[in-house]
């Protein structure tokens, strides 16, 4: 059993790292909605629509941060 622990911890990872894909993509591209992306990502995720929405929403236009001084 354990000959097959690695390649699952392998898949496992990978499965993560695509569930999450919206949210990393969110926050590498600094959108301003990055924290609101990743709940709904982490919420509604596991239903196909959740995720699509929030894959979209990530990919929105990211406004330039006007605060800054």
């Amino acid at each position: 059993m354990e000959h097959f622990g690695l390649p699952f911890m392998a898949a496992g990872i990978v499965a993560l790292l695509l569930y999450f894909l919206p949210a990393l993509i969110a926050m590498n591209r600094r959108h301003q909605n990055a924290m609101a992306i990743f709940l709904l990502n982490l919420l509604l995720g596991w239903t196909a629509l959740g995720w699509i929405v929030a894959l979209i929403w990530s990919f929105t236009e990211v406004r330039p941060d006007i605060r800054r001084t």
